[in-house]
């Protein structure tokens, strides 16, 4: 889906609920879109400031809470940074893999993964608000990387 689709989505999405999507935090959404990759709030800040000089850390903050609101972005918490959500409206519970080399981050839905984690936290009478599950490793791209380096420090030897 173009990023264009996704800001009129977005647009639309939170005029439904009675919220404004002002132009700045259009303009955090489209900046977090373009890296299709996290993003800390000082980097967008600094990329904010490239069009809207008079950009505060306040405001990158404050665009970045209404858009955790409403759903459009996730926050990494092991890493403090943000993503773009691109299927907001729903209330879904978020998984992510995280390549600690390249920092790439792929959003997924493991399937039966919300249930089991449900049904054990009832037999400790607790109930699940929200759950994020964030797992750290290498991608495809970078264990192939990787095993080419070490293919290559082999043949040295």
């Amino acid at each position: 889906m173009k990023n264009t689709t996704i800001i009129n989505k977005a647009r639309a999405y939170c005029e439904q609920r009675g919220a404004r999507f002002t132009p700045l935090r259009e303009k955090v959404y489209q900046l977090m879109l373009e890296r299709h990759g996290p993003m800390g709030a000082y980097d967008l800040l600094d990329n904010l400031k490239e069009t809207e000089s008079g950009a505060k850390p306040a405001t990158v903050y404050r665009a970045l809470d209404f858009l955790l609101d409403f759903g459009l972005i996730h926050r990494l918490e092991s890493t403090n940074a943000f993503v773009a959500c691109y299927h907001f409206g729903c209330h879904h519970p978020v998984q992510f893999l995280i390549c600690d080399s390249c920092g790439d981050v792929s959003e997924i839905q493991s399937e039966g993964l919300k249930e089991t984690l449900d049904n054990q936290a009832k037999q400790y009478g607790f109930k699940v608000s929200k759950q994020t599950i964030e797992a750290h490793g290498l991608c495809a791209d970078c264990q192939e990387s990787e095993s080419a380096t070490m293919g290559e420090q082999q043949h040295e030897c």
